[in-house]
């Protein structure tokens, strides 16, 4: 397997147990070629691996609950 090299942060362990749209908001700051969107824990989504896009997984409260990461 080839090693994927993305530009900019691309791991925000900090923003666990912040309100999601903030921690959107500062990832999208934090680095400009990504696209971050916040969705409930557990929510299906496509599988395929893109720097451009950081999914932000939140509980019912709108918490993060896992580290938003690149992919």
């Amino acid at each position: 397997m080839e090693e994927i090299n993305c530009q900019g942060k691309t791991s925000w362990p900090e923003l666990v147990g912040k309100k999601g749209e903030a921690a959107a908001n500062t990832i999208e700051q934090e680095n400009e070629n990504v696209k971050a969107t916040v969705l409930k824990d557990g929510t299906p989504v496509i599988l395929d691996f893109r720097c451009d896009r950081v999914w932000v997984w939140v509980n019912d409260n709108g918490v993060v609950v896992r580290v938003p990461t690149i992919g």
